[in-house]
C-alpha cells in the first residue's frame, strides 16, 4: 500500500470514527440549504452508510422519496475535524436497523414506539466526503494566525482530503 493510500485510509478511518463518536450533525440535500437540518448519525463504516431517524412527514422526507442527492456535516468536538460526506439519500422502513438502533433518545422523538407509522429511516450512500484535519486546537490556531499576519504567509492549519467513500452507484458526485 502506497502512502497517499495508507494516509487515505487513516482520514477515512478517522472520519468514521468521529462520525461513530459525535453522532451528530448536519443533514441535507445537496441542492437545497434549506433542507438543512441537525439529525442523529447511526454510520456502517463498511457499507458506506450512514442512517438517521426521521418522520414520514418531514420536509426533508418529502423531498427523499424517490432519492436525492444528500450531504452530512460533522465536526468533531475539538474541532480537530470536519467534514462534508456526499452520497444518495433514501427514504426507507428497515425493521431490522430500526432495532438496531433504537435508544431513549430515538424513543423521545416517537411517543409511539418502534411502531410509530411516521418512523422512517434515511439512509445516505456515502459517495464521497471532503475532510479537514487541524493540528490542534485554539491556541495552536491563534499561534498560526499571529505567525501568518506577522510573515504574510497563510497559516499551516491542518490540510484537507477528498475521499473516495465506495459507495458510488453511478450518480453524479456532490462537489
Amino acid at each position: 500500500m502506497s502512502k497517499t493510500s495508507q494516509d487515505q485510509a487513516e482520514i477515512q478511518r478517522k472520519l468514521w470514527d468521529e462520525i461513530s463518536e459525535s453522532r451528530f450533525g448536519m443533514l441535507g440535500l445537496a441542492d437545497d440549504a434549506r433542507q438543512v437540518q441537525p439529525m442523529t448519525a447511526f454510520p456502517e463504516p463498511h457499507e458506506a452508510a450512514i442512517w438517521f431517524f426521521t418522520k414520514a412527514d418531514t420536509d426533508i422526507a418529502k423531498a427523499v422519496v424517490g432519492g436525492a442527492d444528500g450531504i452530512f456535516i460533522i465536526q468533531s468536538k475539538d474541532q480537530q475535524l470536519q467534514a462534508a460526506v456526499a452520497g444518495q439519500l433514501d427514504l426507507l422502513r428497515d425493521a431490522g436497523r430500526i432495532d438496531r438502533y433504537w435508544n431513549p433518545m430515538v424513543a423521545a422523538w416517537f411517543p409511539d414506539g418502534r411502531d410509530d407509522p411516521s418512523l422512517v429511516l434515511l439512509r445516505l450512500s456515502a459517495r464521497h466526503a471532503e475532510v479537514w484535519l487541524s493540528k490542534a486546537g485554539p491556541i495552536r490556531l491563534a499561534w498560526e494566525v499571529a505567525k501568518a499576519n506577522a510573515t504574510h504567509a497563510e497559516p499551516d492549519v491542518g490540510k484537507r482530503s477528498s475521499l473516495d467513500l465506495g459507495a458510488d452507484r453511478g450518480l453524479p458526485r456532490w462537489r
